[in-house]
């Protein structure tokens, strides 16, 4: 343990995410691979006044809870990958506090009901934050990409999810 004591953290969601999606296998591992993929928000009332002014913005990141993941590895075997990598060099879901983030296209604000596009997240996903999505600060034009950059014939786009972080 830490040789300083931090105190526990409690994060209460905000609301559920529905997608189509009701089973890890086969699911788009990252947004850019669920292009046409529609789901929606629902915000619990209380948080409907966060929504002002969200409905200027073409895109969000989402933060979940991964809320069917259970423990966690230090080394997997991530879907982009055939070799076993460090938790914290990938973003598979089976991680130490099970949050996830995805960047989806927002299509519509109703009342508490956020309609999205690009989901790859299970139905019933517990919703913990929504951020506007920046282009200009989100996006590095000179990021590296570590061991992904070496990846040539894998993309998200035609990788799906398997069972292996169930």
């Amino acid at each position: 343990m830490n040789s300083f004591e931090i105190e526990e953290i409690k994060v209460a969601p905000i609301g559920i995410i529905r997608t189509p999606h009701s089973d890890i296998a086969g699911m788009p591992i990252q947004p850019s691979a669920a292009e046409g993929i529609r789901g929606y928000i629902e915000l619990f009332c209380e948080y409907k006044d966060g929504l002002k002014d969200l409905e200027g913005f073409s895109h969000a990141t989402l933060v979940y809870r991964f809320h069917r993941v259970r423990g966690y590895n230090l080394h997997v075997t991530p879907f982009m990958d055939t070799e076993q990598r460090g938790i914290f060099a990938t973003r598979a879901p089976k991680r130490p506090n099970a949050i996830g983030i995805s960047t989806v296209k927002i299509i519509g604000i109703r009342d508490t009901v956020i309609e999205i596009e690009q989901v790859d997240m299970l139905d019933g996903t517990p919703l913990l934050d929504i951020k506007p999505f920046y282009s200009k600060y989100d996006n590095r034009i000179d990021a590296v990409c570590g061991w992904l950059d070496l990846q040539t014939d894998m993309t998200a786009e035609r990788m799906r999810s398997d069972e292996r972080f169930r």
